[in-house]
């Protein structure tokens, strides 16, 4: 099986930045959750960054992807 391991890397890192996003936009309303940092939603900008991260991840890995299959064809067929 070859897969490009930023495939499911991506998808990873743009799930838990997903959910870090949704409990930071929950939690806005408490600011006493977020006075250590000094009043920024550190949950919400640190899940916007992981997907980001993520997204770009599988967006290269799918590029990759579909790089591998065309040459897995053309080599097939060569081999003919």
């Amino acid at each position: 099986m070859n897969i490009d391991l930023r495939i499911p890397m991506g998808m990873m890192f743009t799930l838990i930045g997903a959910v870090l996003m949704a409990f930071g936009l929950s939690t806005r309303a408490n600011p006493a959750l977020y006075a250590p940092s000094m009043g920024i939603d550190t949950n919400l900008w640190w899940g916007v960054v992981l997907l980001v991260f993520g997204l770009i991840l599988v967006t290269l890995g799918r590029r990759g992807q579909t790089k591998i299959e065309k040459s897995r064809e053309q080599g097939k067929g060569i081999k003919k």
